[in-house]
C-alpha cells in the first residue's frame, strides 16, 4: 500500500504542484491544515512560498506548529520541508524582523548576499546542488545534478553535519538540511523534473 502524505496547507503556497508529483511518485496525498490530518499520515511535508514572518504567524495562529512538534519530533515521522518550509525549520528568521522559528535546525534564515556583480537576488533558476555522502534524500542521483530555485534568504546552519547539499551561489549555502526523520531543502523537486520526483520518491521510502 502506497503512503499517506500529509502537505501542510498554512496559506503560503500554491500547493498542487507538490500534490501532483507527490502522487506521480506513489504516494496517497491530502492537502490539509487540520491535525487529524497530520496525526494520520505517514510522510509529512511542508513547503511554502513567501516571507518567514508570515508563515510562522500562519502556522501558529492554525496551531500546526504543535502537531507537527508531536508528530515530527515527537513520534518520529518522516518530514520534508520545502523552500521557505526549510527556512522554518531554523531557531529565528531575520526577513523584514526577527521571529522565531521552529527551531529543529540550529540555525539562522539571512538574505543571500551577492558575491560578485553576476549574482543576482533572488536565486532564480537552476542550478546544481552537492549533496553530502550518503544523504538518503539524494540516493540514485548523479553528483552535482541541476535543481530549480526561488528565493532570496536560506538558512545558515549552526551544526555542518546538519548540512546535507550545498550550492555555489552567493559564496555558497545550504540547499538541503537533515537531522534524523527531518530533513529539507532550498529548492523546490516539484519543479525539478526528474531529480526531483526522485528526491520525492526517496522521501517516500524514509
Amino acid at each position: 500500500m502506497s503512503r499517506l502524505v500529509a502537505v501542510v496547507d498554512y496559506g503560503m503556497c500554491n500547493l498542487d504542484s507538490v500534490r501532483r508529483a507527490l502522487e506521480e511518485v506513489g504516494g496517497r496525498v491530502v492537502v490539509t491544515d487540520q491535525t487529524a490530518d497530520v496525526e494520520a499520515a505517514d510522510v509529512i511535508v511542508l513547503p511554502g512560498v513567501g516571507a518567514f514572518p508570515d508563515a510562522m504567524r500562519n502556522v501558529r495562529d492554525r496551531d500546526l506548529d504543535k502537531v507537527l512538534e508531536d508528530q515530527v519530533v515527537g513520534e518520529g515521522a518522516p518530514f520534508l520541508g520545502i523552500c521557505l518550509g526549510m527556512q522554518l525549520l531554523a531557531t529565528v528568521g531575520y526577513e523584514g524582523r526577527q521571529t522565531p522559528g521552529l527551531g529543529w535546525i540550529d540555525g539562522e534564515v539571512r538574505r543571500l548576499v551577492p558575491a560578485g556583480a553576476d549574482r543576482r537576488i533572488p536565486h532564480v533558476g537552476w542550478n546544481e546542488v552537492n549533496a553530502a555522502d550518503g544523504s538518503p534524500l539524494f540516493a540514485g542521483i548523479e553528483p552535482g545534478s541541476d535543481f530549480y530555485f526561488v528565493h532570496s534568504y536560506h538558512l545558515a546552519c549552526d551544526v555542518t553535519d546538519d548540512i546535507a547539499a550545498t550550492t555555489p551561489y552567493c559564496g555558497g549555502f545550504a540547499s538541503a538540511v537533515s537531522r534524523g526523520n527531518v530533513h529539507a531543502v532550498q529548492f523546490h523537486p516539484e519543479k525539478s523534473q526528474r531529480n526531483g520526483l526522485r528526491l520525492l520518491q526517496n522521501v517516500l521510502a524514509l
